[in-house]
């Protein structure tokens, strides 16, 4: 399946929700330290309901951990300064996706290493600066999972 990675996050209601996104498509979680809250967080807990246990997660020192962690894939980064959209790639079981701050993206440094197969851009209304993480993060895993096939999906009855 997709690998979402959240390069330091900050809200814990936002990470919960990946959480419960990460057990709903059996995506892996990578958080990178430092992280913006523990996990004996109150909003954390209530954002991933009883789905804490069902997600694959794992948290990383640094990135270098989490690249090391990943092996050799295709990591798409998620920024709104770029001009290429995330809905014309052609994504594969395996692909990570890396996400920032939510008060800041991703810095120059994520954006321009050298493990990073392409930057991507989640399309917005003019003057809009950046969308919830967590809703971001749907928007991506789903998008991805829609071009191969839900393959792993419960059938529908």
């Amino acid at each position: 399946m997709f690998h979402i990675v959240y390069l330091e996050p900050e809200i814990p209601g936002n990470t919960g929700a990946a959480i419960r996104l990460a057990a709903c498509t059996g995506a892996t979680l990578h958080l990178v330290e430092p992280l913006g809250f523990d996990f004996d967080d109150k909003h954390l807990k209530r954002a991933g309901l009883d789905y804490h246990d069902l997600a694959d997660l794992h948290v990383h020192k640094d990135f270098d951990a989490c690249l090391a962690d990943l092996g050799n894939v295709r990591i798409f980064a998620f920024t709104g300064h770029t001009g290429n959209s995330f809905a014309e790639e052609a994504y594969r079981p395996g692909d990570a996706f890396l996400f920032g701050k939510e008060s800041v993206g991703l810095p120059v440094w994520a954006l321009t290493h050298p493990a990073i197969t392409k930057t991507v851009r989640i399309p917005m209304a003019p003057r809009r600066r950046s969308l919830n993480l967590s809703n971001a993060t749907a928007i991506a895993v789903y998008e991805a999972w829609r071009h191969n096939g839900f393959d792993g999906a419960a059938p529908f009855s």
